[in-house]
């Protein structure tokens, strides 16, 4: 498991058949969640996209992980029981899997990210143009 995979598929592939079908479930949840959001790999683990990093989620020995932390506020009491270190959510597999807090959890990350494009769009036209004028005044 040294490489990282290429593949959502590929890093599902990589466990035993019961993590699997939990990673499988996750997976469908939070496409669901986020219909117009694009999934690939990063950070070595699955990751959903739309204007921005919606979730990254991954398997670990006794919990599933979802990142990153949770800040609605409305969902912050719900997800304490399963915060970790750095706020980042622990779901063990002994446990069924809060497929609901998930999809909320999703959906609040997609509405936070809608909510940032005006700025994110301001900054990212400008910085190639500052750019560009510190090199152009470089010795």
């Amino acid at each position: 498991m040294n490489a990282a995979p290429a593949t959502v598929d590929a890093y599902i592939g990589r466990f035993p058949p019961n993590i699997q079908a939990v990673l499988r479930t996750v997976r469908a949840t939070v496409q669901q969640a986020a219909p117009q959001a694009e999934e690939r790999i990063s950070y070595g683990m699955p990751a959903l996209f739309q204007n921005g990093a919606v979730v990254y989620f991954g398997a670990f020995k006794n919990h599933l992980g979802l990142f990153p932390p949770v800040d609605d506020p409305a969902l912050l009491a719900q997800v304490a029981p399963f915060a970790g270190p750095k706020g980042n959510l622990q779901f063990p597999y002994s446990q069924p899997m809060p497929l609901s807090l998930i999809t909320a959890i999703v959906q609040a990350r997609v509405r936070s990210n809608a909510a940032k494009p005006a700025a994110k769009s301001g900054r990212s036209v400008a910085a190639p143009a500052k750019r560009a004028a510190r090199r152009s005044n470089a010795p």
